[in-house]
């Protein structure tokens, strides 16, 4: 069952997103040679907590830490250790925080020192299909039809979608319906409704779309030992067009990149 939003409960959501979205530019800085991911995940905890939130991910379902970290040919979920990033690396950094009864959660794929061409490549265009799902999530279309975008964009360059791992609703709860595939065909799938807010995240490989697991039960990795890139924005459906409530705004002044990607999806402009 879809749990529709009222504009009062969406902008709780905002400010729980834009917590994650400052976790993320907080560690954009830090993201470099030499630092491990478990130090990373430590500086992320204490940061959520300082803005009166707490992390969602830590114990849901077990899960042992404040963020996934998931490097290089390791799709999702991978659990922070003491392993170095090196330069040439790239990593998944998904966040959640909770606060005043919502979740936010959402993801950024960095680059580490010097990365490959054809690995930058994968990143630029599993972004740009982030946005191209998002366009699709408007008042009249079904789930489907945003699967089905980022399904064809990907696939037009040569990438594997994965299947078996999916976008979903978003709210008092990390995982509400419906789930948000990033295949499919159009017109399939339940409709969308004013108020809905989903967190939509393509996870696209550079080579097969086939995955395993280890056996902690958690890192998921590409079959074939290729790169994954994983981008997610959390998105509420307002006046029957997307809106974002995340934003990598953050990130980029980190990072020192102009963008303006998001300026579609947002109604008043986001100061940073």
């Amino acid at each position: 069952m879809i749990i529709v939003k009222s504009r009062e409960e969406i902008e709780l959501m905002r400010e729980s997103a834009l917590i994650v979205s400052k976790t993320l530019g907080m560690l954009a800085s830090e993201v470099k040679e030499g630092v491990t991911t478990l130090h990373l995940d430590k500086l992320a905890e204490t940061f959520i907590r300082d803005h009166g939130a707490v992390p969602s991910f830590l114990g849901l379902y077990g899960f042992p830490n404040s963020l996934c970290m998931s490097p290089n040919a390791q799709v999702v979920h991978g659990i922070p250790n003491n392993t170095p990033l090196v330069s040439g690396d790239i990593i998944s950094i998904d966040c959640g925080a909770f606060k005043n009864g919502f979740h936010g959660d959402h993801a950024y794929t960095f680059e580490v020192g010097e990365v490959a061409p054809e690995t930058k490549k994968l990143l630029q265009v599993t972004k740009e299909s982030l946005y191209v799902g998002i366009r699709e999530f408007k008042a009249g279309n079904r789930v489907e039809d945003v699967g089905n975008a980022i399904q064809k964009y990907t696939e037009s360059h040569g990438y594997g979608v994965v299947r078996e791992l999916v976008g979903h609703g978003l709210g008092q709860k990390m995982h509400e319906d419906p789930e948000m595939p990033n295949y499919g065909k159009k017109g399939r799938g339940k409709l969308f409704v004013e108020g809905m807010v989903v967190a939509l995240e393509p996870m696209i490989n550079q080579g097969t779309r086939n995955i395993k697991q280890l056996k902690d039960g958690w890192t998921i990795l590409t079959a074939d030992g290729k790169p994954s890139a994983h981008f997610e924005h959390d998105v509420a459906l307002v006046d029957g067009k997307p809106e974002l409530l995340s934003t990598f705004a953050y990130i980029y002044k980190a990072l020192g990149i102009e963008s303006n990607e998001e300026d579609e999806f947002r109604k008043v402009p986001l100061v940073v």
